[in-house]
């Protein structure tokens, strides 16, 4: 989704990322959205590791309420959330946070993503990867789930 296409009522989340306009949380998720022909879209915000504590320690008071972490603050978001899922616990990372009331409440898909497969020790991580943008699209957008999908958004 360009610029010029957001309306009042297209529905907006937040990526955090060193190149986060241009990284692959933007590129899979918006192509997902688009695809499922959702109003909705993932707004960059680029920051660097000097901006990174004063952006995670200001988002429970913010108007941001879901928000994907991109790869290289995953782990150091841990300790910003008020609330970790399991898979969040045990590998210290989070793939995106969710802010209720002010809290910070972070989740890793790990094993979401692995369960949307029959054989998936045999996947590769940007399968995976795919498969966490589409689970995190259809929690916040209603996006259908259509892991035969992922191999073509890949390609594209």
């Amino acid at each position: 989704m360009q610029p010029h296409e957001i309306k009042p009522d297209t529905k907006l989340c937040t990526i955090l990322g060193y190149n986060a306009q241009t990284g692959y949380s933007r590129k899979f998720f918006n192509k997902i959205l688009k695809e499922a022909g959702i109003n909705a879209t993932g707004i960059a915000l680029n920051i660097g590791d000097e901006h990174f504590e004063f952006t995670m320690g200001s988002v429970g008071a913010s108007k941001v309420d879901k928000m994907i972490i991109e790869k290289e603050f995953a782990q150091k978001a841990v300790p910003f959330c008020d609330q970790l899922n399991v898979t969040a616990q045990r590998e210290g990372r989070v793939d995106f946070v969710e802010i209720e009331s002010g809290k910070v409440h972070g989740y890793c898909l790990d094993d979401d993503a692995r369960a949307l497969f029959d054989a998936p020790e045999f996947l590769d991580d940007q399968i995976l990867f795919v498969a966490k943008m589409m689970l995190i699209a259809n929690r916040w957008f209603d996006a259908p789930i259509d892991t035969d999908r992922i191999p073509l958004l890949i390609a594209q």
